[in-house]
């Protein structure tokens, strides 16, 4: 089977859909709604189609495609610019230190500050693959292949890029720490707010939300355990992130508490070494394995390949990559070793 990752297109829907159903709540981006899923995909669409090469408000959506069958079996998504819509709230972890010279006593208090420093961000986001394809390694593909595309694309991006991971999430579908904190407040189970969310925005946050720090030590339990650590199931999400350049900077999500990890663009690996070349020979024996990507917006396309780049910057790869990527000798390619 030959997998490659492609801009996604209104026709992905109920694929989009029927995976959607299989996250299991948690994943904004992905919601199990055909309305706001095609809204995602209108909207995608208008990022690829736009031709002004700068800094917008786009939302680029990619689907990973078994190219044999034509089934998609994952898809992951990039925001040019966070909180032009809406706000984009984050709670920030910080410190108050407090000395008392009768007692002669220092108290250090963790609070929990409602913020929007990270508006005006890149994001990278939105990555679900199929249960039945996390074996070949496409979570990696679908991963990086977002920074070939903003290294592609480097105009119409941040100097800065985040990435959320989604929070712990108990076995009745619950988030610990919506529950001890923001559930308080709003009278909704977390499914149900995060639902909205996913739908209609967050504003309604901006509207109920406490904006007084919330200490940490007046939490329960369950809900402090949680705060900044990742859903079990995206602890590999975020060494890959680790491994990329990004770091948790204390931020974490205001409705489940996962860690929000930042970069600065420039500086993330995938970005940083990703080189472009003209395609030389598309039948390479042997290479350097590689992630291999061509076109531009609507047309990009990307796939794990083998490379050998040459002293004059030309670079072959594998005839299976061109076959997939459809280039041949001549074209340009961007790469960046796997």
């Amino acid at each position: 089977m030959t997998f490659r990752l492609r801009a996604a297109q209104i026709a992905d829907l109920e694929q989009l859909y029927e995976m959607a159903k299989l996250t299991g709540g948690g994943f904004t981006n992905l919601p199990a709604d055909r309305t706001a899923l095609t809204r995602k995909l209108e909207r995608a669409e208008e990022a690829f189609a736009r031709t002004y090469d700068d800094l917008g408000d786009d939302q680029f959506t990619l689907v990973l495609e078994n190219t044999e069958t034509g089934q998609v079996r994952g898809t992951c998504q990039m925001f040019s610019q966070v909180g032009q819509q809406w706000p984009f709230y984050s709670y920030r972890m910080t410190t108050l230190t407090q000395h008392s010279q009768e007692l002669d006593r220092t108290v250090r208090a963790e609070l929990l500050s409602l913020v929007t420093d990270l508006e005006g961000c890149s994001e990278v986001g939105g990555l679900f693959l199929h249960p039945a394809e996390r074996a070949g390694g496409f979570g990696l593909l679908l991963a990086r292949s977002r920074y070939l595309f903003i290294a592609m694309h480097r105009a119409r991006f941040a100097d800065r890029v985040i990435a959320e991971l989604r929070g712990v999430i108990d076995d009745r579908g619950g988030s610990p720490f919506w529950d001890g904190v923001a559930g308080r407040f709003f009278g909704m189970t977390f499914q149900e707010a995060d639902y909205f969310n996913a739908i209609n925005g967050n504003q309604f946050i901006a509207d109920l939300m406490p904006k007084h720090p919330v200490y940490i030590a007046m939490l329960d339990e369950e809900a402090k355990k949680v705060i900044g650590v990742p859903h079990p199931s995206g602890r590999a999400a975020m060494r890959m992130l680790e491994n990329e350049g990004f770091a948790a900077e204390g931020y974490v999500d205001i409705f489940d508490g996962g860690p929000t990890m930042t970069a600065r663009t420039s500086q993330v690996r995938s970005v940083r070494k990703a080189q472009p070349g003209k395609v030389s020979d598309t039948d390479l024996d042997i290479g350097e394995r590689a992630l291999i990507a061509t076109g531009t917006l609507a047309s990009f396309r990307s796939v794990y390949g083998m490379r050998e780049i040459a002293e004059n910057g030309s670079i072959a790869i594998d005839a299976m990559a061109a076959q997939t990527l459809e280039v041949g000798e001549g074209d340009e390619v961007w790469s960046v070793t796997r």
